[in-house]
């Protein structure tokens, strides 16, 4: 085998010996190089020390782009070339990804190949991408719910897997302090005129990179106002289909023109848009940008985190969109006649979210169960022949967890750390909970805890219609959450009557949240529909038995637990109950206390199996990386033009 050596240039510089370290490259989907660099400064420098002998096994030919190709097939090497301007091979350039065991290769067409270099005796090709995530919110600066969870986590993990990410979301500033959570993000002094409502609007970019991802804010006077990125205490914002209209505009443009890095994402993106506020934009590729040849070997994924908004405006206001007119059928919409307000109303109207449906490359949502649910008449909103019909592309992912945040062995909001092998700190967290919110202590009564809304979705009527029943069983019963006032009336009224068994805070606070599902023994989530839910996995990393109602994420996450399975080991983690009404409910939470009371190692049992699933992000990120090669093996769904 024929070996090339090379010099590897640090500021001083170094020798390294390839022929000490195998070097094992893939072949990438279209052949050329970008500039390349290193966060640290290093610059590795491949140079031709000796010739590769022509063979059938290899040789140097040229690329259909016009650089020199060095090639070995049994090796499945290939190696883009560099050459002075009298056509000489000068060298090759490589860039290594953290600790120095892999390179990665960046690509004109905005693909990459990551690459083994030292000490691993075997490598799989792995094609990355440029992706651009595109949301109304993005922990930690802006969330409201799972959305910015999902948005500040995923675009995290990809990167760490050796994607380039970009985050798109709002500048939102309302005046108090959560806007220092924007303050390391530097205006990158770049501003454009963005041609839409009547006119052009000027917005500028803010950026900061951190662990590993470009998080890119769009800053605009209309994200500038007190109140949550959708609404205050009023109800939602009137101007909510313009903020996120340029939200989109704005996110089509970055990838063009902001030189992260010192260089562009590019035309060749993947993008990810998440729920109506950001599913113009798969419209904006194919009705704008598509006609001029641009974008057109971006693939766009859309990713629905609930169903239930739609981004639902008058039919008058498509002009307002930025669109061309013969795009009015992709994003028309009629009411039912039963929906309809009066014996006038047509019904027609412009729904954000069928748009991004009907021009999307894939669509996924955030559990498999809800990727079936949303193709029913129950729970497609209207949108579930639509969904159907394009079946064929529909996933669906579950959510993963922030495992640096939610771990019981390092958990900083509670008192007594325990892990999978040690237990016996669960037990301690218990009885530090009951002492803080001035219960009986008493580690032998099933605490029943739950963290959530208190609105219709959650299924808090449920609860409220089963205390009374509930409260006469050995159990103990902590609340935490806020929303209808008369849910959080009701719960203040409970505490005052069963004063040794519950307790509701109204309200949300975080160390609490961690301290009730460390502390709980069964964590209980009756929510009518729930497209992943979080809470339940927050819940068996801690060893809190999780009790839910079987829909969605829900009956994803949840195994209802048999004890006679596995050869008498019992198999499961937690209950899963249908249909959803008060005795079902109240039918599941006895056979789990009576477990928790009789049955210890059983028990035990379902805590080790919940405590031991895999519901990190990275193991969610290997999901995503199937689906968008799966986007880029298909034509894109709209042609362009």
């Amino acid at each position: 085998m024929e070996s090339l050596q090379a010099s590897r240039m640090f500021c001083r510089k170094a020798s390294l010996n390839i022929a000490e370290h195998p070097l094992k490259l893939g072949v990438a989907r279209k052949r050329g190089f970008a500039t390349l660099r290193r966060k640290t400064g290093i610059v590795y420098s491949l140079t031709l020390r000796k010739s590769v002998a022509e063979s059938n096994e290899g040789g140097i030919r040229s690329s259909q782009d016009g650089s020199s190709i060095v090639e070995h097939e049994k090796d499945d090497l290939i190696l883009g070339t560099e050459r002075d301007s009298s056509g000489s091979i000068i060298g090759f350039h490589v860039m290594p990804q953290s600790g120095g065991s892999e390179t990665s290769v960046p690509h004109a067409n905005g693909q990459e190949v990551i690459q083994a270099i030292e000490g691993e005796e075997s490598s799989q090709t792995k094609v990355t991408y440029n992706i651009v995530f595109v949301t109304s919110e993005a922990a930690p600066y802006s969330k409201t719910g799972g959305l910015g969870d999902v948005c500040g986590s995923l675009p995290i993990a990809l990167a760490a897997r050796g994607h380039r990410v970009m985050v798109v979301s709002p500048r939102y500033l309302n005046g108090s302090p959560s806007d220092k959570r924007f303050a390391d993000a530097l205006d990158v002094d770049c501003r454009i005129k963005l041609q839409c409502f009547g006119g052009a609007h000027e917005v500028s970019f803010f950026h900061e990179y951190r662990a590993g991802v470009d998080w890119v804010f769009v800053d605009h006077p209309s994200y500038h106002r007190p109140g949550n990125p959708y609404g205050d205490v009023s109800g939602a914002f009137g101007d909510n289909q313009f903020r996120f209209t340029l939200l989109c505009h704005a996110a089509c443009e970055a990838p063009l023109v902001l030189p992260l890095g010192g260089y562009t994402y590019g035309e060749k993106c993947l993008f990810l848009v998440n729920d109506w506020h950001a599913g113009l934009v798969p419209v904006l590729l194919a009705a704008k940008y598509h006609p001029y040849g641009v974008y057109k070997d971006a693939r766009t994924i859309l990713v629905i985190h609930n169903l239930a908004h739609q981004g639902v405006e008058p039919a008058a206001t498509y002009k307002y969109l930025g669109l061309p007119p013969e795009w009015y059928g992709a994003l028309g919409w009629v009411f039912p006649e039963w929906a309809r307000t009066h014996a006038l109303d047509t019904g027609e109207a412009v729904n954000v979210l069928k748009g991004a449906i009907v021009t999307s490359d894939r669509i996924l949502t955030v559990s498999q169960g809800y990727s079936w649910e949303i193709t029913t008449v129950e729970g497609g909103y209207g949108l579930h022949e639509l969904l159907g019909s394009r079946k064929t592309v529909l996933n669906g992912i579950t959510n993963g967890i922030d495992v640096n945040e939610w771990d019981p062995s390092s958990d900083e909001h509670i008192d007594f750390h325990y892990s999978i092998h040690d237990l016996s700190g669960k037990v301690q967290c218990k009885t530090a909970l009951q002492k803080e919110l001035c219960l009986p202590i008493r580690p032998d009564c099933p605490l029943i805890g739950f963290i959530g809304r208190l609105d219709y979705q959650k299924g808090i009527d449920i609860i409220r219609a089963a205390t009374p029943e509930l409260m006469e069983e050995d159990v103990q019963f902590v609340m935490l959450g806020s929303g209808d006032p008369q849910y959080e009336n009701w719960m203040r009224a409970t505490e005052a009557i069963y004063k040794d068994k519950f307790r509701g805070w109204v309200g949300f606070n975080v160390p609490i949240s961690h301290r009730i599902t460390a502390g709980s023994d069964i964590l209980l989530m009756p929510s009518r529909f729930e497209p992943c839910g979080l809470n339940q996995l927050y819940a068996m990393k801690y060893g809190t038995v999780p009790v839910v109602h079987c829909t969605g994420g829900l009956r994803d996450t949840v195994q209802t637990f048999n004890p006679y399975a596995q050869q008498g080991r019992g198999e499961g983690t937690g209950w899963a109950f249908s249909p959803l009404s008060k005795e079902s409910m109240l039918a599941a939470l006895r056979v789990a206390s009576e477990t928790y009371r009789k049955h210890k190692s059983s028990w035990e049992g379902l805590m080790k199996r919940g405590m031991e699933r895999d519901y990190t992000w990275d193991n969610a990120a290997g999901q995503y990386e199937q689906v968008f090669e799966w986007a880029f093996i298909d034509p894109p769904y709209v042609k362009p033009r």
